[in-house]
């Protein structure tokens, strides 16, 4: 294979349209045979470019000995070297991280960076990552997907551009053997990291011990599993199609929150994936989509939560909603006007008469009844108060039940208080004990705005 043309031709179909004619691609560059014909490729095609080194110090001598092999390259090539030397191994205690998870996120978090930094004058404004990942990480992370069982976007492979983080990949339909082969053949030395050949990695017991057994009984077991790459991208689209469908016949949007009939989500079809698809952007995970169908029929009330949202049933719908604060909020009033507070705006004015007020929860009270302070917050359990027409008390928690008010709802709640007593459950009912009795007298407008 002529690897300078095919690379030149695939640069130009793939990535050429993607980019604009004024940027600078990064490589991410370790001095292996992968990333230095990475370099050599785009320098023969005159691509302007900038390596990008991290130094993880985490082999003594050979990672310095990988950096200074790295800062020739660009002497050699007369290309800057961006260079990131970091204790891996802190970090990742730091972080409660394995060495793999914290050197990859320290890898792409300096990517990050280095595509954003506009200070950075040796980098034009238009800025790609690009990547020596092949065709062989591709068979192996793939593999790796399937046995975690990350479902059928794991088996797409490795994306060839990451739009959200402007990654290139332009290796990828090259295989390890193709590449090391065209260094041999242009005679573009390299530096070999000793701990590829270790399988104490999960990557490297893929590469050294799995797929060399796979290939005594299947030799063309990388070539299907490449193959296999491109029609599970092509299965993974359909699907994403017919789920997109689904789930906007299932879904109404309230605010910040999704609504479902529990009738209709029982009813959709292949029920677990498409439950799966509606829960995972809310923080819950895979194994959680069985007990998300459990809870389908489960009591009135009933709810589950990932680390940022709760699912609830609220009779006939199911509720996915953010969070909330358990803790009650408290606000001080200490005269009258406008106070905001998380859910909205509280207007207290004193009025001649009632009437004129947009808000959707306006009410009138005896201003004579009302002394500074008042109290803002959160209603709470235990709370109770008299609602107006009644001269028995009664709790909120059933004030709110006989109004059928969903329990995502009442935590969004706020009540009024003077000297412990609820002037007004706001957006429902004032207390009867602050009523006036003459709307010739001196008001007190309560408006309270969401």
């Amino acid at each position: 294979m002529n690897l300078q043309a095919v690379f030149k031709l695939h640069w130009q179909q793939v990535f050429t349209p993607i980019i604009s004619t004024d940027y600078t691609i990064i490589v991410a560059a370790s001095g292996g045979a992968d990333s230095t014909v990475l370099v050599h490729l785009l320098h023969h095609l005159n691509i302007p470019m900038v390596l990008a080194h991290v130094n993880f110090q985490l082999r003594g001598a050979e990672s310095d000995r990988d950096q200074t092999f790295v800062e020739s390259l660009g002497d050699k090539l007369q290309l800057t070297v961006l260079i990131k030397k970091i204790d891996t191994q802190s970090y990742s205690s730091q972080h409660k991280l394995s060495i793999q998870e914290a050197a990859r996120n320290i890898r792409y978090d300096w990517f990050k960076e280095l595509v954003k930094d506009q200070e950075n004058s040796s980098v034009s404004c238009n800025r790609f990552i690009a990547t020596a990942h092949h065709a062989d990480d591709n068979t192996e992370t793939v593999m790796m997907h399937f046995f975690r069982g990350t479902g059928i976007d794991g088996l797409k492979g490795i994306p060839a551009f990451y739009a959200d983080r402007k990654i290139l990949r332009p290796l990828l339909p090259f295989s390890r053997e193709i590449i090391e082969a065209y260094a041999l053949e242009q005679g573009i030395d390299f530096v070999t990291d000793s701990s590829n050949f270790k399988s104490d990695y999960t990557r490297n017991y893929f590469r050294n011990e799995l797929i060399p057994q796979l290939q005594q009984v299947f030799p063309q077991v990388k070539e299907n599993i490449t193959h296999n790459i491109h029609r599970f991208k092509e299965v993974a689209d359909l699907y994403h199609q017919a789920v997109a469908i689904q789930i906007k016949k299932l879904v109404v949007h309230k605010g910040n929150e999704w609504h479902i009939p529990v009738l209709k989500w029982k009813k959709a079809t292949p029920l677990y994936s498409i439950c799966w698809e509606i829960i995972k952007r809310f923080g819950f995970s895979a194994g959680q989509a069985i007990e998300v169908i459990k809870l389908l029929d489960s009591a009135n009330g009933s709810s589950m939560a990932s680390s940022t949202h709760r699912i609830i049933k609220n009779r006939l719908w199911m509720i996915i909603a953010p969070l909330q604060d358990t803790e009650s909020a408290y606000i001080l009033i200490e005269k009258m006007g406008i106070t905001v507070f998380e859910d909205g705006e509280l207007e207290l004015i004193p009025k001649t008469s009632a009437g004129g007020s947009s808000a959707f929860f306006c009410e009138y009270i005896d201003i004579a009844k009302i002394k500074f302070p008042l109290l803002l917050r959160k209603w709470k359990a235990g709370d109770y108060f008299y609602p107006l027409g009644m001269t028995k008390k009664k709790k909120v928690s059933k004030f709110l039940i006989d109004a059928k008010v969903s329990k995502i709802e009442k935590e969004k709640i706020w009540v009024l208080e003077m000297d412990k007593k609820i002037i007004a459950l706001l957006g429902y009912r004032i207390d009867n004990r602050f009523k006036y009795t003459s709307p010739h007298q001196p008001l007190l407008e309560i408006s309270y705005r969401k």
